[in-house]
């Protein structure tokens, strides 16, 4: 033994065998100290633990610990700290099932053999005591994380399950989640939990970095809920406990926030549910969850494609079909033009498929269908029709189309600058029809054209249908600024506030790397309207927002507006509100889009020297 050793005030302790050079020996004293440890009652037990978190989280995948009994020491210290609140008490023990509960989920977070040691060791009961809140929602969050490890496995899942209530357990955080993190840590800066905020910052913050780890962990509690609660979802079993009305409505605003960006949130839950029959039919029974699905689908969400999938699904079961073809065909004939979505090869030509045999199965089954959407549904395919056939088509022809529709848009362009909007929408259409389907860069201008035309006249769902069709035709998609920023000003005027968020968010992105000079950020300045935009929207979307609402650290009307300490006084004028009080005048576009597939390289830039000005320096473009 050298000095350091035996200097140490309690020999055997577990920095003293870390530092022991015969293996044997190491092993041995590793051995007893686990076994030993959760029966001891001396001071300083913290540390070691501490110590046992870090070589966790940095050697997930190392077995030596595994085998010398890791799993029933940090179980019965659990068992410990949830039955002797003596002892939790003293000291700095209060840390401890926190600490061992995280060692526990990071253990079995990547390799199957540890979860079932973990199993064996019997982890679950002592976790799920955790679940049920018998301390707090720190324990509660890391809890739910290994346990959700330990649910991705099929050896380990049944001995999750079988307790009984985890499920129940877990839908029951998903939904308080937020409320509980607000209204026992965040709302009340002087009740706070010292070794709560010794967890969040480490000790190195104050109360404003406390306040913001505070909305990660809320976050990272909802969404490992969320997890859990998937795992469940892969077996038909649990599917009846899941598909809960006042569940599922709720899963589309289970989001996660900008903070927990890595986490499919309450999309991913219900993308799992849709995939099986008994989850599609409580789905489709839930108008609103139709309504989320169709506005994910149609936005620049990073999960755009779960809500795309669900949509595909419930039209392809021909029991879910007819239940929801009126609102998810108009959003899905919005995005045929895409190409490649993510892991999606040939979008567009799918979602044409789809809706070809659903609109055939539906009128063999004499089911009814809205005209209208048999109308867009028939427009959709004749315009997959007109590019086939357009292939063939001579040249000259394309050419004399593409000309002819020129002609029309700039029609359009005069009537917008002379404030007839309504006109300028017609022409924009009228130059639609007759622009050729592979004249892609044109068809973008058009389509969001039209889409500041319908902004102006206080249609935003047409405006969204048609900004949401620029955004497809693009390559890549959803990287048009223009129609970026006419779809968060159109979901704005819907109040919906995630999917504005995230337009605008991207529309500044798109901006700092644009080399038009009317988007690119002056001094990488944001400009003004959309700082206003972000900022309206990020209070919209707070993670905290129905929480606060609740318990009184805002005032809400009854239109959603915030008052009292998160309202910053600043306002919003929206695109229409700005123009149409310039007597309707806005300006249209003639923008130069990148695009390699497309073989048109027209530029109407100098007829539009009289209408550029300022443009893009107020919120109405």
């Amino acid at each position: 033994m050298d000095k350091s050793q035996a200097d140490c005030p309690y020999p055997g302790c577990f920095f003293c065998v870390m530092k022991e050079g015969n293996p044997s020996k190491r092993r041995a004293g590793l051995l007893k100290f686990f076994r030993d440890l959760p029966s001891q009652d001396d001071d300083g037990q913290v540390l070691p633990i501490s110590g046992l978190w870090n070589t966790a989280m940095a050697q997930p995948n190392d077995p030596e610990f595994i085998n010398l009994g890791i799993f029933e020491c940090m179980a019965a210290l659990i068992w410990k700290g949830v039955k002797n609140r003596r002892w939790l008490s003293h000291d700095q023990n209060i840390y401890i099932p926190y600490y061992a509960a995280h060692i526990i989920g990071s253990y079995t977070m990547n390799l199957e053999e540890f979860a079932e040691r973990a199993v064996q060791a019997g982890v679950v009961p002592p976790l799920v005591e955790l679940l049920r809140g018998r301390l707090t929602w720190v324990e509660q969050r890391v809890a739910v994380r290994a346990l959700g490890h330990l649910a991705t496995y099929p050896s380990a899942f049944a001995a999750v399950a079988s307790s009984g209530e985890v499920l129940e357990l877990s839908i029951q955080l998903a939904l308080s989640s937020l409320e509980i993190v607000y209204s026992h840590f965040y709302q009340f800066v002087d009740r706070r939990l010292s070794y709560h905020c010794d967890l969040l910052t480490r000790g190195m913050g104050g109360e404003e970095m406390e306040s913001r780890k505070a909305e990660e962990w809320a976050s990272q509690l909802q969404c490992w809920s969320l997890q859990l609660i998937n795992c469940f979802a892969f077996k038909p079993e649990f599917l009846p406990d899941i598909c809960k009305p006042e569940f599922l409505v709720k899963l589309p605003d289970l989001w996660g926030g900008l903070v927990n960006e890595s986490s499919p949130a309450g999309i991913g839950l219900l993308r799992t549910i849709c995939q099986h029959k008994l989850g599609r039919g409580p789905v489709a029974n839930c108008s609103s969850v139709i309504d989320a699905l169709c506005n994910i689908a149609r936005s620049s969400d990073d999960w755009q494609y779960m809500a795309i999938d669900c949509l595909i699904w419930l039209l392809q079961d021909l029991t879910t079909c007819h239940k929801v073809i009126d609102k998810a065909a108009p959003a899905l004939i919005d995005l045929a033009d895409i190409s490649i979505l993510g892991d999606h090869k040939k979008l567009g030509d799918s979602i044409a498929s789809v809706l070809q045999e659903c609109l055939q199965s539906q009128e063999t089954k004499r089911n009814s269908i809205n005209r209208h959407t048999k109308e867009q549904i028939e427009e959709l395919l004749s315009s997959k029709q007109r590019f086939k056939w357009e292939k063939n088509m001579p040249k000259e022809d394309l050419h004399i189309k593409q000309a002819s529709a020129l002609v029309v848009k700039l029609e359009g362009n005069s009537l917008f600058s002379s404030g007839n909007i309504a006109g300028a929408a017609s022409k924009y259409s009228e130059a639609l029809a007759l622009c050729p389907m592979r004249s892609k860069k044109e068809r973008v201008v058009l389509y969001s054209n039209r889409a500041q035309c319908h902004l102006l006249l206080q249609q935003p769902l047409v405006a969204i249908s048609d900004a949401t069709r620029a955004l497809s035709l693009h390559n890549p998609p959803n990287r048009h600024a223009k129609s970026l920023w006419r779809r968060a000003q159109a979901y704005d005027m819907l109040g919906l506030a995630k999917e504005s968020l995230l337009d605008a968010i991207l529309f500044i992105n798109e901006c700092s790397q644009s080399n038009d000079p009317d988007l690119s950020m002056r001094q990488n300045k944001v400009p003004d309207y959309a700082e206003r935009l972000v900022k309206k929207q990020m209070r919209a979307a707070w993670l905290f927002r129905e929480a606060s609402v609740k318990h009184g650290g805002v005032r809400c009307d009854g239109e959603g507006n915030l008052y009292g300490q998160e309202a910053d006084g600043s306002e919003w004028e929206t695109a229409s509100e700005s123009d149409m009080g310039n007597d309707g005048r806005g300006e249209a576009d003639d923008d130069d889009v990148d695009d390699d597939d497309d073989e048109s390289d027209d530029d109407d830039s100098e007829w539009k020297e009289d209408v550029r000005k300022e443009k893009y320096d107020k919120a109405s473009l």
